[in-house]
């Protein structure tokens, strides 16, 4: 896949839709697109969705699907008919589900498997029982993802190598909790810069509370755009 003309998408994670409104009106002009997320459709369903897309930059929805096939499927066609650019599923499902998932979608929605979280590291995938490191665990991942005829994944920054050499340049890889240097690490465990992720093949990158909670949220957004020498 080509690069992104911008690859910064700004979440707006939170259940207050005129503060979610105010901030991608805020962020615009340095982003290339919006998150939202469980916290926002929960508050807000599709309705509320229908007013970020209005707003006229690609949204990612981040709702992680992980159900049997036939609900996965259902619940993409659906998500698909509210205007938004890429939908998310856990490429755990397994391969039937995001089959199933990308079926539904047609065409009209980029269809991508969360890999391992961001917020997960070694340690915590020997507590659920996963052999292998976190990187090991989202290199099979994509490989399955992509053989399952998905667009791409959503992967943490430390795990793009491996995962470009495994799918190839064509592979969409979207990077949550890039952390600008010198903010908060917060619950981040494998995380780059957005500028040090971008170098290793992001495609998008996620800013969340960097931008989002910081005093003057469009000029964190600059600054990040800086760093991409975008602006």
């Amino acid at each position: 896949m080509s690069p992104q003309p911008n690859p910064i998408y700004v979440a707006l994670d939170t259940a207050d839709l005129d503060g979610a409104l105010s901030l991608a009106r805020t962020v615009g002009p340095y982003v290339g697109g919006l998150k939202v997320g469980l916290e926002f459709v929960s508050a807000h369903g599709p309705q509320g969705i229908r007013q970020i897309v209005a707003l006229g930059r690609p949204v990612f929805l981040d709702v992680k699907l992980h159900d049997i096939p036939n609900t996965v499927a259902g619940a993409v066609r659906a998500l698909a008919d509210l205007g938004v650019a890429i939908v998310n599923i856990h490429a755990s499902g397994g391969r039937a589900m995001m089959q199933a998932a990308q079926e539904a979608a047609r065409g009209r929605v980029k269809i991508i498997g969360v890999t391992i979280l961001t917020a997960l590291d070694d340690a915590d995938m020997r507590d659920i029982g996963m052999t292998g490191s976190a990187t090991e665990q989202a290199v099979r991942l994509a490989r399955l993802a992509k053989a399952s005829g998905l667009d791409g994944v959503v992967c943490g920054a430390p795990d793009l190598g491996a995962i470009r050499a495994a799918c190839g340049p064509g592979f969409l890889t979207v990077v949550p909790g890039s952390r600008p240097a010198g903010s908060a690490v917060q619950d981040q465990k494998r995380f780059m810069t957005p500028g040090a992720a971008r170098a290793a093949g992001a495609d998008i990158l996620i800013l969340g509370r960097p931008v989002t909670a910081a005093p003057d949220p469009a000029a964190a957004a600059k600054a990040v755009a800086a760093e991409l020498e975008i602006v």
